[in-house]
């Protein structure tokens, strides 16, 4: 088997059990509000998220070098943590990934002004064509939008500039200030929210959440060995592969059907997406490739952004690299 197809499997497996664990934020969002879930996902991800900084021997503080930068990005983390959990809990899980999966696109707008990107025609037309895919999946005027589809952008765009963020100052900020600084506001601005909408949890309901949060571990650590293995170019399309989990289980589980409105804009999403990480693979066609190194899984709060992972010690861009390219 060669290392493509390797990093390929292993992208294709990580990205199941992610789309696993959306399953168990939506069961859980018909009877909590998104605040409870993030405030306790996040609490049972701190002895994990502890293992993994134990680690971490890259000497120095925990004030980040970039402060007004993390600071940004902090919010942008939290406000991406429980709009994407709140989405999953009242849409379909395929209309829910299919308006995510234009994070790719705004990813690609937002690197001209943050970091100096140079966008030419193709990707802008891919851009444009990946945004009339989420109208047609949104249908404005022709269907009822709700919150759920406000929380989905919203949680797109959070992603998105929290991903452009890393890229820019993850290359001097400590591994460690990049995992902490998100999970720390979302524990204490959750837990202050929480008295508002608590609802106690039986056993299973405690059980859920921490299957939530060992998923979400579990499939960072095989991303991580999929891109460290395979070319990014090939691996990170792999993420669109959750449309089809989310079609079986939205099926199976919740009784979804996915209309044709749905199903043609997340095609056209999803071409557009794959459009762009080839043409950003491809040498000369940009100079920082901003979606390709951002990993491709939008955040959430049960686990750490990918991109602050493999800027550590531990998972350098360097062993990736095959020519002087991801």
């Amino acid at each position: 088997m060669s290392s493509n197809v390797k990093g390929a499997v292993l992208a294709l497996i990580a990205f199941g059990l992610y789309s696993t664990h959306d399953v168990f934020i939506k069961i859980l969002g018909a009877s909590y509000s998104p605040i409870q879930i993030v405030f306790f996902s996040v609490l049972l991800s701190f002895p994990l998220a502890t293992i993994m900084l134990m680690r971490d021997a890259t000497p120095g503080t925990l004030v980040p070098v970039h402060p007004w930068w993390m600071a940004v990005r902090t919010l942008a983390a939290v406000v991406t943590g429980v709009s994407a959990f709140y989405a999953f809990s009242v849409l379909p899980l395929t209309q829910t990934y299919a308006i995510l999966f234009a994070t790719p696109l705004i990813i690609t707008v937002l690197s001209i002004p943050i970091l100096g990107e140079t966008v030419r025609l193709r990707r802008w037309m891919a851009v444009i064509v990946g945004l009339i895919g989420v109208m047609v999946v949104l249908r404005p005027g022709s269907t009822e939008l709700n919150l759920g589809h406000l929380a989905a952008i919203l949680a797109a765009f959070g992603g998105a500039f929290a991903s452009i963020v890393v890229r820019k100052i993850g290359a001097e900020e400590r591994t460690v200030v990049m995992l902490l600084y998100p999970m720390v506001a979302n524990f204490v601005l959750m837990g202050l929210a929480l008295a508002f909408v608590y609802k106690p949890m039986p056993i299973e309901h405690i059980g859920m959440l921490a299957v939530i949060s060992i998923l979400a571990w579990i499939a960072g650590r095989i991303i991580i060995s999929a891109y460290r293995t395979g070319e990014a170019a090939i691996v990170a399309p792999m993420q669109y592969s959750q449309i089809l989990w989310a079609t079986g289980f939205g099926l199976l589980f919740f009784g979804e059907t996915t209309d044709i409105y749905t199903a043609a804009g997340a095609t056209i999403i999803i071409s557009s997406g794959i459009y762009i990480v080839f043409r950003e693979s491809r040498g000369g066609t940009s100079r920082t490739t901003p979606v390709l190194r951002t990993r491709t899984r939008f955040a959430t709060p049960s686990m750490p952004r990918l991109g602050d992972m493999m800027r550590s010690g531990r998972f350098r861009d360097e062993p990736m690299n095959r020519g002087g390219r991801e």
